[in-house]
């Protein structure tokens, strides 16, 4: 199954007692009646996109059972995993770029355009199928352009703020594997935390928020790779979890 608005995707069949991915930095589209006004090079860039979520999700949503809730636009015209009296929920900077074209604009216009949309599709999602596990998937860049000498190591991260029990779960599956982990990094859930605050925690939901480093899933074959691999360690986690 596939549907899709201007807030958002949907990809897979949700199901309950399945699983459910939501990749809200999935997309860097960005509408023909919104300009930016920044180099169009930098919607390819991290600022503007979570890169290779979109092809992990998708790999994973054919799974029978797995279901992708996308965001289907730029971060940079709505970031839904800030929260709406979050400034960056509409950037005016990101990296160090200036965004002149979210300067000044209906605030109110565009978070009811695009966030509360594809926030109240994911509420719609977990309550008609409630979901196993809630995947959480974004990427990161290995070095930021504003802090050049900070080199980002990890393989991934697992974010969370109070419930840690994906975080602690996935973790020994992961570097049983040969990956670094980086426990809240490089971001944290007590910081980033839209999606878990509003859809899971809030509801005691079991969740596991992952950030992988995007040079690692930047293409098909890491893609693919990385899909396997998310889709092995949730069915174990969703399986302890539930014990």
């Amino acid at each position: 199954m596939s549907q899709e608005t201007d807030a958002w995707r949907l990809l897979g069949d949700p199901a309950r007692g399945g699983l459910l991915i939501v990749a809200d930095h999935a997309s860097n589209r960005v509408p023909g009646d919104i300009a930016l006004g920044i180099d169009p090079a930098l919607m390819d860039e991290h600022i503007a996109i979570d890169i290779g979520v979109a092809g992990v999700a998708a790999i994973m949503a054919r799974t029978p059972g797995t279901a992708a809730l996308l965001g289907n636009v730029s971060r940079l015209v709505c970031d839904t995993n800030r929260t709406e009296a979050d400034p960056a929920a509409i950037p005016e900077a990101s990296d160090g770029h200036p965004i002149p074209g979210n300067i000044g604009i209906d605030r109110e216009a565009r978070l009811a355009r695009f966030h509360r949309p594809f926030h109240a599709k994911l509420t719609e999602l977990l309550e008609a199928a409630p979901p196993a596990l809630t995947l959480i998937l974004h990427s990161y860049t290995p070095r930021l352009a504003s802090k050049p000498g900070e080199l980002r190591p990890w393989h991934c991260g697992l974010l969370y703020d109070q419930d840690d029990r994906g975080a602690r779960l996935a973790e020994p599956l992961l570097a049983a594997e040969g990956l670094v982990v980086g426990d809240q990094l490089p971001y944290s859930g007590k910081i980033y935390n839209a999606a878990i605050e509003r859809h899971v925690e809030s509801e005691g939901r079991p969740y596991l928020y992952i950030e992988i480093r995007q040079d690692l899933i930047a293409d098909a074959a890491g893609q693919a790779e990385w899909a396997e691999r998310m889709t092995r360690v949730c069915k174990n986690v969703a399986l302890a979890v539930a014990e």
